[in-house]
């Protein structure tokens, strides 16, 4: 509570905070602000905006509500975002924390394995994934943490190693605390913090890798995102430009909410740092 606080008080933090709040509350209440299927047939093709009082954003080259997509591919959107994140992170912490606390070979043999998905480029490697396992929602969330794990374990590592030789880790040592006590009540807290900062450009990675694959094709036909709008509008760009335009604004300000949310945890954690 105390670090959500010190972001709030940023003015990045604070914009961003607003932003995304307000975006959760748009994907929480999907059904309610645009109840019915998104991909229902809502009135004439390519109707334009601002035209129908029923269709406010008007309709894509099917007749669906457009409105009524970039409302629902809110929930698309952070539900894959959220998800692919929160795995990429809990698996790197878990990764670089028993790297930088074993030391010797399990170090060298766990880096090695975070060097190897290093060396492929996090797209690239869900595209792949994608593409042989299928494109469902937990299939695409997979493939999104097996590219971004691998820059948080490596940091845990990094914050480990700093840390297990500090004073009042050999402290708890003098005094009996076994290894599991060290690393979760003396090591992980003092660690995880910065590491913690990675997780806005973890999720705003994960929200464009997600629009990049729909747009590609490789999502769930049965769900409505933003990349899969934003392919069906390249088609009619010219004549029906709002079809990109309203998913790619929506894209485009989701990742600049938690762009500026995650510059408001950095500046945060800098402030709670001794000496700053």
């Amino acid at each position: 509570m105390t670090l959500l606080r010190q972001t709030i008080g940023t003015g990045e933090g604070a914009i961003g905070a607003a932003i995304l709040s307000l975006l959760i509350l748009i994907a929480v209440f999907a059904s309610v602000l645009c109840p019915g299927d998104p991909l229902n047939i809502a009135g004439p093709p390519l109707t334009p905006p601002f035209t129908q009082g029923s269709l406010p954003l008007g309709t894509d080259s099917l007749g669906r509500d457009l409105l009524a997509g970039v409302v629902h591919g809110t929930r698309t959107s952070l539900s894959v975002g959220l998800a692919a994140a929160a795995a990429a992170m809990a698996f790197g912490v878990c990764i670089g924390l028993a790297a930088g606390f074993s030391g010797g070979i399990v170090d060298e043999a766990l880096m090695r394995l975070v060097d190897a998905f290093q060396i492929v480029p996090g797209f690239l490697l869900a595209l792949a994934f994608v593409s042989v396992a299928g494109s469902s929602a937990h299939v695409i969330v997979i493939a999104i943490a097996l590219g971004a794990w691998a820059g948080p374990a490596r940091l845990m590592r990094a914050q480990v190693l700093s840390i297990r030789e500090r004073e009042y880790v050999a402290a708890a040592r003098v005094i009996g605390a076994g290894p599991a006590e060290i690393v979760f009540k003396e090591i992980l807290p003092n660690a995880l913090p910065p590491v913690l900062s990675l997780s806005a450009i973890i999720v705003a990675a994960a929200i464009l890798t997600e629009s990049a694959l729909s747009f590609l094709g490789l999502s769930d036909p049965n769900v409505v995102t933003w990349g899969s709008m934003m392919s069906e509008g390249r088609n009619v760009l010219r004549s029906a430009t709002w079809l990109s335009i309203f998913p790619g604004l929506a894209l485009l300000t989701t990742v600049i909410g938690i762009y500026l949310l995650g510059e408001g945890v950095t500046k945060a954690i800098g402030r709670g740092r001794p000496g700053s």
